[in-house]
């Protein structure tokens, strides 16, 4: 039976340089089911080298990464293909296909992972389009939408094939308060249907909005996980540094 704390992933002792740069010495944390995990730190800690190691983009010169009773460091590229229909990822500016409509950049998966029919591919896209706030978008292109609208469409994309664990990258960067706050509304309402994620961000109040516990990602290794409301009370000189928004980028 699975206990509240059972690890949908664990990270351990990951290390990572990238020539005379060394980015990681020693990362470890366990991503529980049902939370999202925030992850901080200054330019240059490596948050999304994390992330990008989860999903075999970048390959760790030391370490495990444990999912579904498998070390993902180890995996061949096919097998990582298999992964990454379980493990969404949110890039940073969408990373919508420019030259395919709404519709076709959210049946992009589909097509390439289920046996779904395109009525069924076409049902499940205007679903999720209904649920990020974007119905009749369909037929528009990457071009044609607003920033946010793009990030909206990122996520849906990455979430339409309903993976185990999301990896969130920097989703609020470059929006403004109100389409921010509409990304973090939709992430709150797949939050509630038990979403599992990994949240990158500088953006302190939308971690502290989404997110049920923050690690702190500093000299190459996590010095703390607080929750939101421990960072808030904290003294630690580390975290106050990003509680009162003293930690540049």
């Amino acid at each position: 039976m699975a206990t509240e704390t059972e690890a949908a992933l664990r990270i351990i002792n990951l290390h990572k340089s990238f020539g005379e740069k060394v980015v990681h010495k020693g990362v470890s944390f366990d991503l529980k089911e049902g939370e999202i995990l925030g992850l901080f730190g200054g330019s240059g800690t490596g948050k999304s080298v994390v992330l990008r190691s989860i999903i075999g983009l970048e390959h760790p010169d030391e370490g495990q990464i444990l999912f579904e009773g498998r070390d993902l460091t180890r995996l061949s590229e096919k097998q990582l293909f298999e992964v990454r229909t379980k493990i969404g990822y949110v890039f940073q500016n969408g990373a919508l296909f420019d030259s395919l409509t709404v519709e076709e950049n959210l049946a992009y998966p589909l097509r390439a992972h289920t046996k779904l029919t395109e009525e069924e591919i076409h049902q499940k896209v205007g679903h999720m389009l209904e649920l990020i706030d974007m119905k009749g978008s369909n037929q528009l292109l990457p071009a044609e939408l607003s920033g946010g609208m793009q990030k909206r469409a990122g996520l849906a994309r990455a979430i339409i094939l309903e993976p185990k664990v999301i990896l969130f990258d920097e989703p609020t960067a470059g929006l403004d308060p109100v389409n921010t706050e509409r990304l973090l509304n939709n992430i709150l309402e797949f939050k509630k249907e038990g979403m599992t994620g990994i949240f990158v961000t500088h953006d302190i109040p939308a971690a502290f909005k989404i997110c049920d516990r923050i690690a702190i990602l500093n000299e190459g290794k996590i010095e703390l996980i607080l929750t939101p409301a421990e960072m808030k009370v904290s003294t630690n000189p580390l975290v106050k540094s990003f509680t009162t928004g003293a930690h540049i980028r």
